[in-house]
């Protein structure tokens, strides 16, 4: 027993030493004083000096700045057509189409990416073609192509969270609501969508971190002046990493890592709220 605790242990403090060592060295090098980004400046370390030029920096905030509205809008596109997907999937039992749909709907986990974003990109062509041809004028490609781009790939992970949660999910308190006279429509606003408001929180969370995260698509369908913030990553490091892209990074650790925090509090209010609403509920019923 020993043994099993001991070995247990063991794996658990290599995997966590395994995942997280590098990031914080990568913190770490944040502050060091040396443009060599593995050279540790110990006479004039630790510094901030490579915060104030990441901010002074253009290129990186304009392209912080497009990264941060791709990724809203996507997510929350994808959350409204995941959710649609998922309570579909979830609730409407076998229907023609059934089968097609939800392989359409996952097709995107297990998608390359470099696939998808060929095949937005030549969608993209062909619809600029077309409107050209038949209304004179070229949209061309940009901040609106990759969000759409996203959407198509993000909504997949939102339709799998939702309909996992609904496929646990107690519909009693649905049922009670509509035989007191509440419309279905009401019933979904008013208690389907509060009960699965966590499952929406998280596919909302991880569709946007799909997108601010995405080179391959992005690299397919963006057009000029709407470069990404990983896409401007990407390059700077093929030509050497600069003491700068350790900041950004840090930075965007802590902004996850904080919101990681605020919503695993949010969701445990919100459990622990409905736990006693439901336990209220049946005192007074």
């Amino acid at each position: 027993m020993k043994s099993r605790r001991w070995f247990q242990k063991s794996a658990l403090l290599l995997g966590f030493a395994f995942l997280y060592i590098p990031i914080i060295m990568m913190i770490v090098y944040s502050f060091n004083n040396s443009r060599l980004v593995t050279v540790w400046d110990a006479a004039n370390s630790p510094t901030l000096a490579w915060y104030g030029k990441l901010f002074q920096n253009d290129q990186i905030m304009d392209a912080a700045w497009v990264s941060i509205q791709i990724a809203a809008m996507s997510a929350t596109a994808a959350v409204i057509l995941g959710t649609l997907a998922g309570l579909v999937l979830a609730r409407f039992g076998p229907f023609r189409g059934r089968s097609l749909l939800s392989g359409m709907s996952t097709a995107p986990l297990v998608m390359p990416e470099v696939i998808t974003g060929l095949s937005m990109l030549l969608l993209f062509v062909a619809l600029e073609q077309l409107f050209e041809h038949w209304f004179g004028w070229s949209f061309g490609r940009g901040m609106i192509t990759i969000t759409i781009a996203h959407i198509t790939f993000t909504m997949a992970y939102v339709t799998v969270v939702v309909q996992s949660r609904l496929a646990s999910f107690d519909d009693s308190m649905e049922e009670a609501a509509m035989d007191l006279g509440a419309k279905p429509a009401k019933v979904f606003m008013k208690i389907t969508v509060p009960l699965i408001l966590p499952a929406i929180l998280s596919g909302w969370l991880l569709a946007f971190t799909l997108s601010w995260d995405d080179v391959v698509i992005a690299q397919f369908n963006a057009g000029p002046g709407s470069n990404t913030l990983p896409m401007v990553i990407f390059s700077k490091v093929r030509l050497g990493v600069s003491p700068e892209v350790n900041a950004l990074a840090t930075i965007m650790v802590l902004i996850v890592g904080a919101g990681v925090v605020l919503s695993a509090l949010y969701m445990r209010r919100a459990e622990k709220r409905r736990k006693r609403e439901e336990q209220m509920a049946v005192a007074n019923g």
